[in-house]
């Protein structure tokens, strides 16, 4: 177990959200199944909702504004120390600028962008909400990856905006590096053929019993338990149709 009080280092995962149809519907889901617990935010927020693991801050959910339909995924931040001169970076390496810099009084400045290959990240720089601040224990988020139709391309990208150093990863068919910033392993960046995205892994204590639970809560099931050299994984599809991965880990760094 790690508590965190302080800002994420530049370029290291610092904070998720979603946004859905019904908050009500997401905590009765994530909440039995992760063992979160949840500030609900006032009016000045929009009932902006944080998950916590013994009062410490996971993740954030937020209620969409309209009934349109909509397509709710989990969006990863990566920490910054200047949002607006990183959507410079973005914008010149390839990338797109989808919500432009934007202080939250207070809180600090957040900013979404897509890489050159269509995968969405969020930026997220510190101002009195730091961003999750508990991570080694069940609930609390363990990995981020990207997997890309193009890894070369999403890694050179993230490698030069984010300023990270790059270790590879891969093995027999298998295209993936692990994105570094001195001795401390970041994200991965992997290949895909299916459409570029970020996911979250989630930790929990027992990745089969978490499975049942989940189905029973009225999860899918996108890809089964399989035991990794990093610990036994599965991927899920959330009441919303949101995909995120479960993970026990074989050990914590």
């Amino acid at each position: 177990m790690t508590t965190h009080s302080e800002r994420w280092p530049a370029g290291t995962p610092a904070w998720a959200d979603i946004t859905v149809p019904s908050l009500d519907q997401a905590c009765a889901f994530y909440g039995p199944l992760l063992g979160w617990e949840f500030e609900v935010g006032g009016p000045e927020t929009g009932g902006y909702t944080v998950a916590t693991v013994g009062g410490r801050r996971v993740v954030g959910l937020g209620e969409s504004a309209t009934d349109q339909p909509s397509d709710p995924q989990w969006c990863l931040y990566l920490a910054t120390d200047d949002a607006n001169a990183t959507t410079t970076r973005v914008a010149a390496a390839g990338g797109r600028v989808v919500v432009s810099a934007t202080p939250l009084p207070g809180m600090g400045t957040m900013a979404i962008a897509a890489d050159p290959t269509g995968a969405v990240f969020g930026l997220w720089q510190s101002g009195r909400h730091t961003g999750w601040d508990v991570t080694g224990e069940p609930g609390t988020v363990a990995w981020t990856e990207v997997m890309s139709t193009d890894q070369p391309q999403a890694l050179a990208f993230y490698q030069h905006v984010l300023e990270l150093d790059v270790m590879d990863a891969g093995g027999d068919g298998f295209v993936y590096a692990v994105l570094r910033r001195g001795d401390l392993s970041v994200a991965g960046v992997g290949q895909t053929e299916a459409n570029s995205a970020w996911t979250l892994y989630l930790e929990v204590a027992d990745v089969d019993a978490t499975i049942e639970a989940a189905t029973g809560l009225g999860a899918t099931v996108a890809a089964g338990a399989a035991d990794s050299p990093y610990g036994r994984v599965a991927r899920l599809r959330g009441p919303f149709g949101e995909t995120f991965a479960i993970i026990t880990p074989a050990w914590h760094p």
